[in-house]
């Protein structure tokens, strides 16, 4: 691959380097990029010092501490991953037109979303392309659509607000009161939002907050918050030890410990769940394939599919 700059300055990179050095930057070591690519210990060291020579700039940094990336390097980074997907482009418009269909999809999701979406999709998916492949991230909110401003991922799932990516409706799940079980309001069938004006609250962030946020804005409510974290399963057992209330969303509701209520809301709130892309014009077929699959699967069905109140009936009062 060939790079131009002043019209006299050639720069010459082959797609083992640009791999390479994208698989040293991601595991943070020389040793298990090498091992990936089936290169030895020198030949990854010669392979990134002949790519930094013809830069003409320092990538790596490496030192006791282990291997980081200079600033140019992390910007490099990022087109070099770019770069490799549209290597992957071409590979699939090849396959595509010879029958074989494959390719690889890196998708991101937070962990209520990657366990109750992901198993779904990819088996779809599966039963007609078994030679698609699949990479998963799981984190936060904020770290997904971190990975996808970054070209680590192809697609995430997320929650609004999705207005840097191109995005598409994927589901809308309801949000529930959780309380801990022998909490006064947890004998009240619904519970208004207002009720839990002078109630202890929880609340997780890294992206998860705003559906709650909006509500307790919308309905002129306060929301006094004590404890905040990222994770529903710990929310959900720190409501279970009755430390605080929380209004959660279905997906993390699906399977609830022993102590724990959920009630119906009043007014009704949801949340939406989207799939996003950092460019839909520039997805590859394999990334369509993964889109139109997963928006049949769920897009498609009715409102409240996934029947947590089935959950709410093994809840030990």
């Amino acid at each position: 691959m060939n790079f131009y700059y002043k019209e006299h300055i050639k720069f010459v990179m082959n797609k083992v380097q640009i791999e390479l050095f994208v698989k040293i930057a991601e595991s943070g070591s020389f040793t298990r990029a090498g091992q990936e690519m089936n290169m030895t210990q020198p030949a990854v060291s010669r392979a990134i010092s002949t790519l930094e020579a013809e830069l003409d700039v320092q990538l790596l940094v490496r030192d006791r501490r282990g291997i980081s990336l200079t600033e140019v390097g992390k910007r490099i980074l990022v087109a070099f991953r770019d770069i490799l997907k549209g290597f992957g482009k071409v590979e699939q418009e090849i396959a595509a037109e010879k029958g074989l269909e494959k390719g690889l999809i890196t998708i991101g999701a937070f962990p209520a979303a990657s366990s109750y979406f992901i198993p779904k999709i990819i088996g779809a998916i599966n039963r007609q392309y078994p030679q698609l492949e699949f990479r998963l991230h799981e984190g936060t909110i904020a770290e997904v659509k971190e990975w996808l401003e970054t070209g680590v991922i192809d697609v995430g799932i997320l929650i609004p607000p999705t207005d840097e990516f191109d995005s598409f409706p994927l589901f809308r799940e309801k949000l529930y009161a959780v309380l801990p079980a022998g909490h006064p309001l947890a004998k009240k069938s619904v519970v208004k939002v207002r009720d839990f004006e002078k109630e202890s609250m929880l609340i997780c962030k890294s992206g998860y907050e705003p559906p709650v946020v909006e509500l307790f804005e919308r309905t002129g409510v306060n929301l006094n918050v004590k404890y905040v974290i990222n994770s529903y399963h710990t929310a959900l057992n720190m409501v279970r030890e009755g430390l605080a209330s929380a209004v959660m969303a279905q997906l993390s509701l699906l399977s609830p410990p022993d102590g724990v209520a959920i009630r119906e809301l009043e007014p009704p709130a949801y949340r939406d769940i989207r799939l996003a892309v950092h460019s839909a014009d520039r997805c590859s077929i394999a990334v369509r394939l993964f889109i139109d699959t997963a928006l049949k699967l769920f897009a498609e069905g009715e409102e409240g599919d996934l029947k947590p109140e089935a959950g709410i009936d093994r809840i030990h009062m």
